[in-house]
């Protein structure tokens, strides 16, 4: 499909038409409306499942940093006065009245120190999924209610120490995961901030007043003026300008737009005057489209349940169930309650090790932190834990594949050389900010040439730019005026050119044409070696680009992609990345604009490029800060080498079960071999220290 494009002014001509435009169109009329841009904020934040996560992280973080330092103080003098340490430790500190002062202490810290645990497990388990909350909650609870009768009954020995030195442990490893994932996503509110809060409203009288944008109407005249954002969606009635629309469509070269145009809200105003009648407000516009696509996407997208909970889940299966066996056999063999009692309680205990508590906080940190360091800031640790199941990577193409900006590719001189032929346009282009003049003065300051005065400078609007140099009259002009102005070319030079998706230029002196400079979106040179290492690692990798299909192909081919699709809306983006899910595939979608953030949210990991949009960088759940492909390959191995550290963790962590769990149950109590607490213990402090050790020897393989 061809499109209409421009170089400030420089337009493919018959190459490219307006069917880009007219797609957007027919996607406005046909999809289903959603909010407006402004009225309706607060109703967009209240049910984006990620608004407000920022703060409630840093809260949840802060709420469980007091709890942990509060309960530390609570467990010393619980560890002092608990007859099981004193006994481990040979003294005796006990006085009249100790055992109360134990319970109330203990009491107080279940109650403080625990609630977060018991308020998570009673979610988890309305959900009927039980993981780590529940596990917790489920030891402390138990440990608790024994350690109480036997206070007041005189049953056996407390566990008081035991649920202090559970709680504390469980609360620092909590304090320490969130502290490393303290990102969220905002993704709606950046959305919104996208729109300008004001219009210049032509009225009546033909004069312009300023007022806001949630107040215009369909029909309203709205004047746009050079720089300036589009405030809404409308359709150009005067007035000839480029306009920006990467950020919105993906398109990379700016287009034209005159009398009859769509322009989009949120994009930007080139070097023109635009006036324009407002076409849709409220839920029709383009931009309430792409924050109904976020939405959905956000609510639609399935996490994978995280590993520790996934442990901790049959790790509740087992204590039940040991602790239930446990007390069952003991009371069928007449042994007294208080015994079998102990030992269902000392089984449910030990299956709720301590170490599980830092076994994957711990990892989850030094991950976090190996990430930062290497330009990878995580924000959702379930999509990055899952990361090393992605089989098929998604990539945009404009600012992601290519730095969104234009390079000079080719040069043909006639009769000069081309560094002459460069540094006359290099003069005349200095005085435009055009994206493609850019392109043409970058080059010209890469190769030091010669910058030339140039008097008499136009701006020749849907034609290109002229002045004067050397009292000669220079000119560097698109396809269309070199075609309604009879001047010879090389067409077959120029097609071959074209057909790469290159925007072409032509440089005229005193209408004599004497070179062709063409330039494209510049890719990146860590953009090959991103692609073939994934296709190393039998990862499949895609461009999906709402830029023509020309340009798509040109940049696919020199990178080798597998798969290319081009001139895709956001919301056949987003239908692209569901399709892909649909048939089994475990998509990454890397992008940095506007128009990649519904399939960012999507996508079973979104990876936004450091430089791209706020909005596709809260809509994210890794961000490359470096801007640099290859990084995604980066991603995938950190979490590799995560989930295979986190697992040895688990092993440790849990592996002592395997012996602790039967001489806790008292399988070999008649050849008495019974496992004390203080044994217990002991073995759960080597397992905490063994993880703690193991995770600092994270690395990216």
């Amino acid at each position: 499909m061809n499109k209409k494009t421009t170089g400030h002014n420089h337009n493919h001509e018959n190459h490219m038409n307006n069917s880009h435009q007219d797609n957007i169109a027919k996607k406005d009329e046909n999809d289903d409306h959603i909010m407006s841009d402004h009225d309706t904020h607060q109703e967009t934040q209240a049910t984006n499942k990620h608004d407000g996560h920022h703060d409630h992280h840093a809260m949840m973080a802060n709420d469980f940093k007091r709890r942990f330092f509060i309960s530390l103080f609570l467990m010393f003098p619980i560890l002092i006065l608990s007859p099981m340490i004193q006994m481990f430790l040979s003294v005796d500190w006990r006085f009249a009245g100790d055992s109360y002062i134990l319970f109330a202490l203990s009491t107080i810290l279940f109650i403080y120190g625990g609630k977060p645990f018991l308020i998570g497990a009673v979610g988890e388990l309305k959900k009927k999924s039980p993981a780590m909350m529940t596990l917790i909650a489920f030891a402390i609870t138990v440990s608790y209610i024994y350690s109480t009768f036997a206070v007041f009954l005189s049953i056996g020995n407390d566990f008081f120490w035991e649920l202090a030195t559970l709680i504390v442990i469980m609360l620092l490893g909590h304090w320490i995961e969130m502290k490393s994932v303290m990102g969220a996503s905002r993704a709606l509110d950046e959305l919104l901030k996208l729109m300008p809060e004001e219009a210049h409203l032509i009225n009546e009288n033909g004069e312009t007043e300023t007022v806001l944008v949630a107040n215009l109407k369909t029909g309203d005249n709205i004047l746009v003026k050079p720089g300036e954002k589009i405030p809404i969606d409308g359709i150009v009635f005067d007035g000839n300008s480029e306009v920006n629309e990467s950020m919105i469509t993906g398109e990379s070269v700016p287009v034209e737009k005159s009398d009859g145009d769509e322009i989009i809200g949120g994009s930007i105003n080139g070097e023109g005057i635009l006036k324009f009648k407002v076409s849709k407000v409220g839920d029709e516009t383009f931009l309430s489209q792409v924050v109904k696509l976020v939405k959905e996407a956000q609510e639609s997208k399935s996490h994978t349940q995280r590993l520790a909970d996934t442990a901790a889940k049959w790790l509740f299966y087992l204590a039940i169930s040991a602790g239930t066996l446990t007390f069952g056999v003991w009371m069928s063999l007449g042994s007294e309650l208080s015994f079998a009692m102990e030992r269902a309680v000392t089984v449910i205990i030990i299956s709720c090790p301590h170490a599980l508590g830092l076994a994957i906080p711990l990892v989850t940190a030094v991950s976090t932190s190996i990430g930062a360091k290497s330009g990878l800031l995580i924000r959702d640790r379930s999509a990055f834990e899952n990361a090393r199941k992605i089989n098929s990577v998604v990539f945009d193409k404009t600012g992601t594949l290519t730095k969104g900006e234009f390079g000079i590719t080719d040069m043909k001189a006639i009769n000069i050389t081309e560094d002459e032929l460069l540094s006359i346009a290099y003069s005349l282009e200095s005085n435009s900010e055009h994206p493609i003049a850019n392109g043409i003065v970058n080059e010209g300051k890469k190769r030091n040439l010669e910058l030339r005065d140039v008097s008499d400078f136009q701006n020749l609007t849907g034609k290109g730019l002229q002045g004067s140099i050397n009292n000669k009259k220079i000119m560097v002009v698109s396809p269309g005026y070199i075609r309604s102005n009879n001047i010879e070319f090389d067409e077959q030079y120029y097609e071959d050119l074209a057909q790469q998706g290159k925007t072409v230029v032509f440089v005229l002196e005193d209408n004599k044409l004497i070179g062709y400079i063409a330039l494209t979106d510049i890719i990146r040179d860590s953009a090959k070696e991103a692609i073939d290492t994934l296709r190393s690692m039998g990862i499949e990798s895609i461009m999906l680009t709402g830029d023509n299909q020309k340009v798509a192909s040109y940049v696919g081919e020199k990178l080798a992609i597998d798969t290319i699709i081009a001139e895709v809306l956001p919301q056949e983006k987003s239908a692209k990345i569901d399709e892909l899910i649909k048939k089994g595939r475990i998509v990454a979608m890397t992008g940095d604009g506007v128009n990649d953030a519904p399939s960012l949210a999507r996508a079973d990991l979104g990876i936004a490029i450091g430089a791209g949009t706020d909005v596709a960088i809260e809509t994210a759940d890794i961000i490359l800060v470096k801007s640099n492909p290859l990084d995604v390959v980066n991603i995938i191995k950190l979490s590799k080498a995560t989930y295979k550290k986190m697992v040895q963790n688990l092993i440790w962590a849990t592996g002592y079960n395997l012996i602790a769990l039967p001489l806790a149950s008292g399988i070999l109590y008649n050849q008495g071999i019974v496992i004390s607490p203080a044994v217990g213990a002991g073995l759960m402090s080597l397992s905490t220290i063994i993880v703690a050790i193991n995770a600092r020897f994270l690395r990216i393989d």
